[in-house]
Formats: structure tokens, C-alpha cells, sequence
């Protein structure tokens, strides 16, 4: 039995597929197949009821794949563990979402930069539903997302980093009209509702009854942060106490009454099979977002 070859049976059951495991693993199907009959005959049993078009696990499949999530959680974790004086080695594989790449975690990957030398951080971006069904593929070990909206990946644990209001933006000067007017009577620029941040802000113009029309659908918060700027219509975002203060010179008001909030955090598997790496990875996070929060307030 090789720790290869368990990556194949678990890539197997979370993508559906023979040929997906393989571009998962970063391996041709023929060997991923190898790997499964290989499997099979150590453990002298059946894993996956082939008669049927795609891959299903059987009863002993079911028990390999979560001994094999075991065995990898402990191996991947195992550099972290060894390391003399407390720092971290190994590859940490995060996902995040576009405001919060332009937010904390650069700065995050700085600290732990400087505090780990050891440990390699691979960074993609993304949409928090994207992302989320990329760490219960086992693509990504961990991803910085909005608090999951449903509807979401099951099995998947939470983190808290830090939080966002949500705000109107519209053009300067338009305080007067207040935020209801804004919205129903300037174009709408909306945020992607594909996004976990574009369903929230969908929501609540439902729940408030709301009626709000416009053209532009984005899934970029500087794009339309840019729209809003060059007096495109209004908007709803959300912002970081240090972003909100950062903004050209805009109407700004709170959405909804109490305002709307969102949680941004740090999306893992049960198993979290980098736990060691990934909170420190948290920590760095929370840290940096706490300093641009006070810096905000000088």
C-alpha cells in the first residue's frame, strides 16, 4: 500500500470520477485504475460497484477512503510536527476571496513568511462557492471565504478571521436622499449573486422589499467600486472598517437596519488535513486584519 495510492482512492470518491481523480493527483487515469486494483487485491476486497456509469463506492470502499483520510491528515501534518523550535514546514494550499486578497492576507503571507521560512504557501482565487467545493474535493487544504451561505458543501468546518459590513455606495452628495431612495431610483450595479456575498445582498433587498433594477452583474469588488466612482449607479459591498475609509470621496451608508454583516473565515475539511499549517495560517490572518483595523482608527 503506498500514500499514493490512498490519494487516488480518496481523489476517486470526492470527485466521481476516474478521470477527474487523475487531474487531481496529477496522474493518467491508467495509473489511478492501477492504483484502485492494486488496493483491491491487498485489501482483498471489492471498493467501487463498477457496473454502473460512474464509480460507487461499496461498504469496505466506504471504510478505505476514511482510513485513507486519516492516514494522509497524519502524514501531511507530519513535518509540521517535527520541526525543532516550533516552526512549520511543508505546502499549505489556500484559496481566497478577491477582498480579502486585497485586504489581510497579503500581509498574513508576509508573517508567516518571516516567522515559517520552511513553509510554502500556494495561493489561488475565486468565489467562496467555488472555493468551497474545492476543499471538500481536496483540491485546496483550506480557502478564506465568506461564512458559508447555503446551499454548501456538507462536512465542511468554519473558522472566524474577521468581519465586514455591508454599505451603500452611490455617488457623492446623495446622503440627503437617504438609502432607499438610492437604491430604487439609481441603477443597481450588483454583485455577482453566483458569490456567497452577492446571495447575502440579495436576500436582504428581498427581506427590506427592495425593488431594484439595473445592467451590470459583477463579480469584482474594485470593478464596481469603479463603476460606482465614475457615477454608473448605486451599489452594495462588503467592507472591511480599513476599506470603508480607504474609499475616494463616495455617499456611504449602512445596508439594511440593523446593519448586514458578514463573517469572513477559514474554510476546511472535518479531517483538515494541514490543521497545524492552516491555523497558523488563521492566526496570521485575524492578526493582520486586527492591525489594519486599529491602524484605520489612528
Amino acid at each position: 500500500m503506498s500514500l499514493r495510492a490512498l490519494r487516488s482512492l480518496v481523489a476517486i470518491a470526492r470527485q466521481g470520477s476516474f478521470a477527474r481523480a487523475a487531474e487531481t493527483v496529477g496522474l493518467t487515469q491508467s495509473a489511478v485504475s492501477l492504483h484502485v486494483r492494486g488496493l483491491e487485491q491487498e485489501f482483498r476486497a471489492v471498493l467501487f460497484d463498477r457496473s454502473r456509469r460512474r464509480p460507487v463506492l461499496t461498504e469496505a470502499g466506504h471504510v478505505a477512503v476514511a482510513r485513507a483520510e486519516e492516514i494522509l491528515a497524519l502524514y501531511d501534518g507530519l513535518a509540521a510536527e517535527l520541526e525543532a523550535g516550533g516552526a512549520l514546514a511543508g505546502r499549505l494550499r489556500v484559496g481566497a476571496i478577491q477582498t480579502a486578497l486585497a485586504g489581510p492576507v497579503p500581509d498574513a503571507l508576509a508573517r508567516l513568511r518571516a516567522t515559517h521560512p520552511r513553509l510554502r504557501v500556494q495561493v489561488v482565487s475565486g468565489m467562496s462557492a467555488e472555493l468551497a467545493v474545492r476543499v471538500d474535493t481536496g483540491e485546496l487544504d483550506a480557502a478564506v471565504t465568506t461564512g458559508p451561505v447555503r446551499p454548501h458543501p456538507a462536512g465542511l468546518v468554519t473558522t472566524p478571521l474577521y468581519e465586514e459590513g455591508f454599505w451603500i455606495l452611490a455617488p457623492p452628495g446623495l446622503e440627503a436622499r437617504g438609502a432607499r431612495r438610492i437604491l430604487e431610483e439609481l441603477p443597481f450595479i450588483r454583485f455577482d449573486r453566483r458569490a456567497w456575498a452577492g446571495r447575502t445582498i440579495a436576500q436582504e433587498l428581498r427581506r427590506q422589499r427592495l425593488r431594484v433594477d439595473g445592467d451590470i452583474e459583477l463579480d469584482s469588488k474594485e470593478a464596481i467600486l469603479r463603476m460606482v466612482t465614475k457615477g454608473l449607479g448605486a451599489a452594495v459591498l462588503p467592507l472591511s472598517e480599513a476599506g470603508r475609509r480607504a474609499l475616494p470621496p463616495l455617499t456611504c451608508l449602512p445596508f439594511g437596519d440593523p446593519q448586514s454583516r458578514r463573517a469572513v473565515v477559514l474554510l476546511e475539511r472535518e479531517d483538515r488535513p494541514a490543521q497545524r499549517l492552516a491555523a497558523a495560517l488563521a492566526e496570521a490572518v485575524r492578526e493582520a486584519a486586527a492591525g489594519s483595523a486599529s491602524l484605520a482608527h489612528r
